[in-house]
Parts: structure tokens; C-alpha cells; sequence
């Protein structure tokens, strides 16, 4: 069997690949789900997969190790995108797919990544930082911020504890429900506009796919957890129906902001278009990949199958690396 990719071949047998997902966060069925569709489409005569779950799996990951080419992570939240995987990997000398450990514990960190965002020099929203509950003055907040405001758990991801607040007293509560989820809470300045994401593919040289426009149902007040992963919750328009000036400047974030936190692979940023200026939200270092999620659609979109998608992530991941000693697989050309 022969495998080819960016002029690289490997052959004499299956790529073996260490699918992990599940973990402990609290997107771990979204996790589990990732890592179905992925197992699914995976190409059998190519891969050779093993599931991994690190709630109970970690000591079967250690001992295959030497047995592993490359692993996919499926992770989503803490403990997969917070780098905290990735360095377990680096230490076993398994190469994966994705971001390494400063570039995950950046982009997971809402508040390191939009100063990492400002130093690039991309727009973001007027926020404040709240780093513990006591202290925290709503009408201080109100008086910088205007009175509608978002409330954000710094370190979680899928809008876990995301809160919408236009008064005082749901400020006050969004607040106390995001610290219980988190020693940090950024609470930003409430834009009206139309929320885009646009997923980025590449290491040095980066793919822009097609922009993608996200309007949850009515019943949502945003793109929540349940707007994100209920089938038919939300309609997600690709391509965007912006202008395509807004559409290139988006795209062209989105490229500086995996540049400018070291992302490697993949990446899914987050913006909204708020009277024609384009404001980041978040960078995905590990995106879904469940049959609701954004990447695969972006992809579809730019004429790639879910299975093409898979081998130009893994081809990618593959780029500059050597495959694990004892691999039966050999670089030929």
C-alpha cells in the first residue's frame, strides 16, 4: 500500500493512527461525536485507527506508544486544546495533528488571545478582564462597556457559560455562573452585527476556505452549546453573504491570527462584522468535527470531501516530521 501526499509517500502498510477523543471536559460527548465522524471517515486502506479515551485510556496510550505513527486529537476544551495533550505527546515522541502546547494554551485562553490579536494588530472588542468575584463592580463594568454586555468563562470553549446580559441583574448572574466554570471571566461589549467563522488550513503557506456565515434559529439568543451541536438549530450559510472586501478582510484575520498564535495545521476563527469592521472573537486550534460542525462544511464547500479533508490534516500534520521509531512506514520520495 502506498500513501502520497505534498510529494511525500509512505508505504509497506497502513498509517497507524491514534484517534483520541472523549476526555474530561465538558465537551466531551461533542468530543466523542468528533471522534465517530472522524473514525468514519477515515480511509481503511490507508489507516490503520485505535481510539483512545484519556478519561480511562491514558495507560494504553503510553504502553502503544512506540506502535503510534501520528495521533489525531479530537479534544475540544480543557485538557485537548489547552495544550495540555499535546505535551503528554511530545514527551512519548508521538506526533500529532494540530497545534503544539503554547499555541493551544494561547488561542484556549480568551484573554491572552486577544492581546495576542491587538499586538498583530486585529480588531478586537472593548472588554474587561475579571481575574476573581470579589471586588467586581457591574456598574464600573456598565460604565465602560455600555449596558449590554457578553460574559465568557476565559478558558472554556463551545460557549460553555457564555452568557448574553442586557440588565443589571443578568450581568450580576452571567458573572457568578462564569466563575463558577473558571478562575478567570472576560466580559466584553455586546456587538450586534453578523457572526462569520472561517477555517484555516496550512503550517507556513495557509488556505483560507470559504467563509461561513452562522444565524441561529430564533429561539437562540446566540450561537450557544445547544444552537452549536442540535441538528437544524442553526443555518449556517457558506459562503457568507457579506461583500467580498469583508469577505477577504475576514479571511485575511483569520490567516494573521494563526499566524500570530503559532497555530500549525488547522485552526477555526471566530468574528463578527459590526458596521463593516471585522472583530475577532476566538481561534479554534482543535474545531468539531461532527456531522453539524463548520470545518467539514467549509470544506465541502471548496470542493473537498470529508475524507480528502482528513488526509490533507494528516498530510499536513506529516510535513517536517519524522515518523516514529520503529514505524513500518518509510519515507521513499
Amino acid at each position: 500500500m502506498i500513501f502520497h501526499g505534498s510529494g511525500r509517500t509512505f508505504s509497506m502498510g497502513k498509517l497507524r493512527l491514534a484517534l483520541i477523543a472523549g476526555g474530561l471536559s465538558g465537551e466531551r460527548e461533542v468530543s466523542l461525536r468528533s471522534g465517530d465522524a472522524v473514525e468514519r471517515g477515515l480511509d481503511p486502506t490507508k489507516y490503520a485507527v485505535t481510539r483512545y479515551d484519556p478519561k480511562n485510556g491514558l495507560t494504553d496510550l503510553l504502553q502503544d506508544r512506540k506502535r503510534i505513527d501520528l495521533a489525531f486529537i479530537l479534544l475540544h476544551g480543557r485538557y485537548g486544546e489547552d495544550g495540555s495533550i499535546q505535551g503528554f505527546l511530545d514527551l512519548l515522541r508521538i506526533p500529532y495533528v494540530g497545534s503544539g502546547v503554547l499555541a493551544s494554551a494561547m488561542a484556549l485562553n480568551k484573554k491572552v488571545a486577544k492581546d495576542v490579536y491587538e499586538k498583530a494588530g486585529l480588531n478586537v472588542i472593548d472588554h474587561v478582564h475579571l481575574m476573581e468575584k470579589s471586588g467586581v463592580s457591574v456598574e464600573e463594568i456598565a460604565a465602560r462597556l455600555g449596558p449590554f454586555t457578553v460574559v465568557k468563562p476565559v478558558s472554556e470553549g463551545s460557549s460553555l457559560g457564555v452568557a448574553i446580559c442586557r440588565t443589571r441583574e443578568e450581568l450580576e448572574n452571567g458573572i457568578e455562573r462564569a466563575f463558577e466554570l473558571d478562575e478567570e471571566v472576560l466580559v466584553e461589549r455586546l456587538l450586534e452585527g453578523t457572526e462569520v467563522t472561517c477555517c484555516i488550513l496550512g503550517n507556513r503557506v495557509l488556505d483560507a476556505l470559504p467563509l461561513i456565515e452562522i444565524v441561529p434559529n430564533p429561539e437562540y439568543a446566540f450561537f450557544d452549546y445547544r444552537a452549536k451541536y442540535t441538528p437544524g438549530a442553526t443555518h449556517e450559510i457558506c459562503p457568507a453573504r457579506v461583500s467580498p472586501a469583508i469577505a477577504e478582510e475576514a479571511r485575511s484575520a483569520a490567516k494573521k491570527a494563526h499566524l500570530a498564535l503559532r497555530c500549525k495545521v488547522w485552526s477555526r476563527t471566530d468574528m463578527i462584522i459590526h458596521e463593516d469592521r471585522v472583530f475577532l472573537l476566538e481561534t479554534n486550534t482543535i474545531p468539531g468535527m461532527t456531522e453539524t460542525s463548520l470545518v467539514p462544511l467549509a470544506a465541502k464547500a471548496a470542493g473537498m470531501s470529508f475524507a480528502q479533508l482528513l488526509d490533507r490534516l494528516i498530510d499536513l500534520s506529516l510535513q517536517g516530521r519524522e515518523l516514529a521509531p520503529g514505524s513500518r512506514h518509510l519515507l521513499t520520495a
